[in-house]
C-alpha cells in the first residue's frame, strides 16, 4: 500500500508540474497570437490518446470542440508532457510543417523577444508556482528552524577522518557563516569549502578540506549530528523510572562510563536493554549514583532538552516576501548542486536519480505539508534543469534567441534540428545514468 501511495504521489506531482510548465509556454504563444496545436499531458506515443478534445464523443458531447484550435488531450504514456507549438523544431522533429510557406501564426516567424519569452514561460512558471506554495506552507505551518549559532557537532567516522571533533562548534566555511544546522553537510559540499573555521573549547581552529573528499560528503549522511546535552526535559508518565527521575537531571555516565552528549549513551543503555543500569547525575549542584532501570529498547522513558530549536510563524503579508526569499535560495542551492553534478571529482553524478529516486521521496502516508513541499522543490528542479543551454530543453531555445538578439543573424532550421538531435540524445544518456544509479542503490 505504500509503494502504491508513493507512485501516485509521483504521478499527481509530476502531472502537476508538467501542466504549470506547459501553461507557461501555452500563455505567452497566446499573448503573442502564436498558435498552438497541442496541448497534452503525458505523450500520445505512437498516436495513442487516453482522452482528446478532438475525438468524436467529445465533439458531439461539445461541438465547439470541433472549431477550437489547440487539441487537448491525455497520452499514455507518463514521461512528461508537451505544448505542441506552430513552427517550432521541438522534440517531434517534424519538419513536414517547415517545408511549408511561414505562416504569420507561427513561431519561426515572429521577433526573437518574444520567441524568448514563449520559451522561458515555462521556467517562469515553475519558479511562480514555487514561491506561492512556499508561501502558503510559511503562512499555514510556519518554519522549523535549528540555529546553527551556539549548537555543536556530533561527528561521524568521516567528519572525523576530516579534522572535525564531536562538540565543535562551526563558525565559518571560508568567509560564509552558516545559519541553519541542517543545514552544515550541505553547504560543505555545494559552497567549494576550502577551510572550516570552528570554536573548540576556548579555542578556534581552522580546518582545511580536502576537496578530493567531497564525494565522500555527498555520499555519507550525518556527518553533522546535533550534540544533545543529556540534560532531561520530561520524564514520561509511562516511564520505568518515574519518580527516579527528575526534570532538569544531567546524566553524566552510564554503566561507569561517561556520558557527554545524549549520543553517547545510546550504545551503553542499548547494551543493559531490559536490565537495571548504574547511572551518575548531576542535580543542582548534587552529584547521585542510581539504578535506573532500562526497557527492551534500550530507553529510560525520558525525554531530553533540544537546544536550538525554533519556530517561525508568518502572517500572510510577511509569508509573501519569506516565501519568495526561500524560493530564490532554494534555486541557488540547486545551482550549485548542478555544479557539483559537473564537476568529476566530487562524484556527485553518482546523486542523480530518476523517477524512482522521486518515487523514495515522498512520505508512505499522505502528508499535505510534505507533498506541497516536495511540489515546490521539484518544480524549482524542473525549472532549473530547463534552463540548462541543452538544445533539446527550454534554455537551449533561449540561447538560439539570445544569439539572434545580440548578432542580428537567425540560426537556421537545419542547424537547429541537429542541435535538437543532438540534445535529446545528450538527454536521453542523462536518463541512463539515472535510472543506472536508482538500480545501482536499490541493489545496494
Amino acid at each position: 500500500m505504500a509503494v502504491l501511495l508513493k507512485i501516485l504521489q509521483v504521478i499527481l506531482a509530476l502531472s502537476v508540474l508538467i501542466l504549470i510548465h506547459e501553461c507557461g509556454h501555452f500563455t505567452f504563444a497566446k499573448i503573442f497570437h502564436i498558435r498552438v496545436d497541442k496541448f497534452f499531458l503525458f505523450f500520445d506515443a505512437g498516436g495513442v490518446k487516453l482522452f482528446s478534445t478532438k475525438s468524436g464523443w467529445f465533439v458531439r458531447l461539445c461541438p465547439k470542440a470541433a472549431r477550437w484550435e489547440t487539441e487537448y488531450g491525455i497520452g499514455w504514456l507518463p514521461l512528461g508532457g508537451y505544448c505542441k507549438i506552430a513552427g517550432m523544431i521541438d522534440e517531434s522533429l517534424d519538419m513536414e510543417t517547415l517545408r511549408q510557406e511561414p505562416q504569420p501564426w507561427e513561431f519561426r516567424t515572429r521577433p526573437a523577444w518574444q520567441r524568448l519569452l514563449v520559451m522561458a514561460g515555462g521556467v517562469l512558471y515553475n519558479f511562480i508556482l514555487a514561491a506561492l506554495l512556499y508561501i502558503v506552507l510559511l503562512g499555514i505551518w510556519g518554519e522549523d528552524y535549528l540555529r546553527n549559532e551556539g549548537n555543536a557537532v556530533y561527528v561521524n567516522d568521516l567528519a572525523y577522518e576530516m579534522g572535525f571533533r564531536t562538540g565543535d562548534r562551526i563558525l565559518r566555511f571560508d568567509d560564509y557563516v552558516p545559519d541553519d544546522f541542517s543545514m552544515l553537510q550541505v553547504d560543505l559540499a555545494r559552497r567549494d569549502v576550502h577551510k572550516a573555521t570552528v570554536l573548540r573549547g576556548a579555542d578556534t581552529l581552522d580546518i582545511y578540506i580536502d576537496q578530493s573528499r567531497i564525494g565522500e560528503v555527498l555520499e555519507t549522511p550525518g556527518m553533522f549530528d546535533l550534540a544533545v546535552p543529556f540534560i532531561i526535559d520530561t520524564v514520561l508518565a509511562e516511564s520505568p523510572n518515574a519518580g527516579l527521575l527528575r526534570n532538569g537531571d544531567r546524566v553524566l555516565s552510564v554503566a561507569g562510563q561517561p556520558v557527554t552528549y545524549l549520543q553517547d549513551s545510546r550504545p551503553l543503555l542499548t547494551e543493559h536493554a531490559g536490565r537495571s543500569v548504574p547511572v551518575e547525575v548531576l542535580r543542582g549542584a548534587d552529584s547521585l549514583s542510581l539504578s535506573v532501570r532500562v526497557d527492551t529498547l534500550g530507553r529510560i522513558g525520558v525525554m531530553t532538552v533540544f537546544p536550538g530549536y525554533e519556530h517561525r510563524s508568518y502572517g500572510v503579508l510577511a509569508a509573501i516576501p519569506a516565501g519568495i526569499r526561500l524560493m530564490g535560495g532554494t534555486v541557488g542551492g540547486y545551482l550549485r548542486d548542478l555544479r557539483l553534478v559537473a564537476t568529476p571529482r566530487t562524484e556527485a553524478y553518482k546523486s542523480v536519480g530518476s523517477f524512482i529516486a522521486i518515487g523514495q521521496v515522498f512520505p508512505s502516508s499522505w502528508n499535505w505539508y510534505q507533498f506541497l513541499y516536495i511540489l515546490a522543490l521539484l518544480s524549482i528542479m524542473l525549472g532549473v534543469m530547463n534552463l540548462l543551454p541543452i538544445p533539446a530543453l527550454d534554455g537551449g531555445h533561449i540561447v538560439f534567441c539570445l544569439y539572434e538578439m545580440v548578432t542580428g543573424r537567425k540560426p537556421g532550421d537545419r542547424f537547429i534540428l541537429a542541435a535538437q538531435m543532438v540534445g535529446m540524445v545528450l538527454l536521453l544518456l542523462l536518463m541512463v545514468l539515472a535510472f543506472g544509479n536508482d538500480i545501482a542503490r536499490l541493489i545496494r
